[in-house]
């Protein structure tokens, strides 16, 4: 599908750490017309705002740095936004991956995976919950590459589960109209490309 005209206008946010390309398309074939910036002015100024899965935890903080306080007001208004792998981090007050401040909208803390292989590459299975971003996706298997974790303080902000050897974990967090997915839905085939039309359903254009 290409993006619509009348589609809602979704602010892709760069942090300078990586090729956007992947996600940009799957938003656009969703019916989204997709600006990449790096302007925290101009993203909160969008109709929703997706923070992608690239870089670390340390940089993109630093691209945030001065504007925590705005973003987390925006997203507590209502904005819709979709964190995906690193971008639901963010959501997180810290993390062990580096220094820094994050968003604050979810209470908790970003560990480092416990497992014998770390990263974590490659397809798992992802136990969804009863969230309209799972629409017609009850049996979802999805791409991670991911070396951490987010562990929220508030277990009902949790709506999707996945195991990577003993661990079981976050694989998806909700507040409000934000949505974070530590997989990567751009990377995912199918599968991932209907959770973003599910969350650009979310967007009132």
């Amino acid at each position: 599908m290409n993006p619509t005209r009348n589609g809602p206008q979704v602010a892709l946010f760069d942090y300078g750490a990586g090729n956007l390309h992947s996600l940009a398309k799957g938003l656009e074939a969703g019916g989204a017309r997709v600006t990449v910036t790096t302007d925290w002015f101009e993203a909160l100024d969008a109709q929703a705002l997706v923070l992608p899965g690239v870089g670390s935890f340390g940089a993109a903080v630093q691209a945030l740095e001065g504007h925590e306080t705005e973003v987390r007001d925006a997203l507590l208004d209502g904005l819709p936004c979709l964190g995906i792998c690193l971008g639901m981090q963010l959501f997180f007050p810290d993390s062990e991956e580096g220094e820094g401040s994050g968003i604050g909208l979810i209470q908790g803390r970003v560990r480092r995976l416990r497992a014998r292989t770390v990263p974590q590459m490659g397809w798992n299975d992802v136990e969804t919950g009863e969230d309209p971003l799972f629409r017609d996706l009850s049996h979802l298997t999805a791409y991670y590459a991911n070396s951490f974790v987010c562990e929220p303080e508030e277990p009902e902000t949790v709506v999707a589960h996945s195991q990577y050897e003993d661990q079981r974990f976050a694989a998806a967090v909700r507040r409000g109209r934000s949505w974070g997915v530590q997989f990567h839905p751009e990377k995912s085939s199918r599968a991932g490309l209907t959770l973003l039309r599910n969350f650009l359903a979310q967007v009132t254009p």
